[in-house]
């Protein structure tokens, strides 16, 4: 297969000869926003991201695998992928780990009151606080249950915590307590003291957050988001009567320095961060290479 990759795939140069080695024919483009190095009616297969943003899937007649390096969709046209019958490939999975591990440790950090501490500390200060919070018998509700989702459960179950799952297709999962259809949502809301955000970004989840839903949640309830920004009405969360929020996206990204987001009480505002970890390299090069060694190496030019 012709394949492009591009820079998206940040370890993508230490792996194009093994590449080539299986029997594809590799053209490789740092930045997406660049010119192609390459006649797009060569491409056969591409490993990348926000490609389509810069280059029209049109100009690419051959096309009929595209690898995203991320676990949404959201900057490519599936629709027009799929009428054409692409192949369209996720990195689903790779991300849960980094992704789970920041939704707890952001509350942990809200409940046992670090940026308290942290003042103390950096002012040689020594003082308790009595009113720390724990996750042990907390009831975490998690909306979106695919693997993002369920690293969340599995990880906020561990620390004794009663985890609810709210999705488009329930199912039995041992991480989760129970698992309820969307419809839903707004009565698991209720009695939540966590709800994490790990779905999609569609038409139908933008902006589903919104005032109605805020007030339906506990005065104390935590939320947290590291799904898409959009999901959430920005306008809603600032005015929004809950104990706190854990943010990891933003509807506008860069967040810009005036708003007003950034000086709200007992929110953590982080910069689309919450997927690093020294683990996704490994774990994206398995996803590729699996989906290459199945993927007919035969040029169709």
């Amino acid at each position: 297969m012709n394949l492009l990759i591009t820079g998206a795939w940040s370890d993508a140069k230490r792996h194009l000869a093994a590449i080539e080695q299986m029997g594809h024919a590799v053209r490789f483009l740092q930045n997406e926003r660049d010119p192609l190095p390459c006649d797009p009616a060569w491409v056969e297969g591409v490993v990348a991201n926000g490609l389509f943003l810069h280059h029209p899937l049109s100009s690419f007649p051959h096309l009929r695998l595209i690898q995203l390096t991320s676990a949404g969709t959201d900057r490519v046209p599936v629709d027009e992928i799929a009428a054409r019958g692409i192949e369209l490939k996720t990195a689903r999975g790779v991300y849960s780990a980094p992704m789970a591990e920041y939704a707890v440790g952001g509350v942990l950090w809200l409940y046992k009151q670090a940026s308290f501490f942290e003042a103390n500390r950096a002012a040689h200060r020594w003082e308790k606080r009595r009113d720390l919070r724990e996750l042990c018998g907390k009831r975490v509700l998690i909306v979106g249950c695919g693997s993002v989702g369920t690293a969340c459960a599995k990880r906020f179950s561990a620390f004794d915590a009663f985890v609810t799952g709210v999705d488009v297709a329930p199912r039995t999962d041992p991480f989760f307590a129970e698992m309820l259809p969307m419809d839903r949502l707004d009565e698991a809301l209720e009695t939540a003291d966590v709800a994490v955000l790990a779905l999609p970004l569609t038409e139908k989840t933008r902006g589903l957050f919104d005032a109605a839903r805020f007030r339906r949640m506990k005065p104390d309830a935590i939320l947290v988001n590291i799904s898409r920004g959009a999901v959430v009405d920005t306008d809603a969360l600032l005015s929004a009567p809950i104990g706190g929020a854990v943010l990891d996206v933003f509807a506008d990204e860069p967040l810009p320095p005036d708003s007003p987001l950034w000086d709200r009480p007992n929110f953590l505002l982080t910069p689309h961060n919450s997927f690093v970890g020294d683990g996704n390299g490994e774990r994206l090069k398995e996803v590729i290479f699996t989906q290459l060694k199945k993927t007919d190496k035969g040029s169709s030019k």
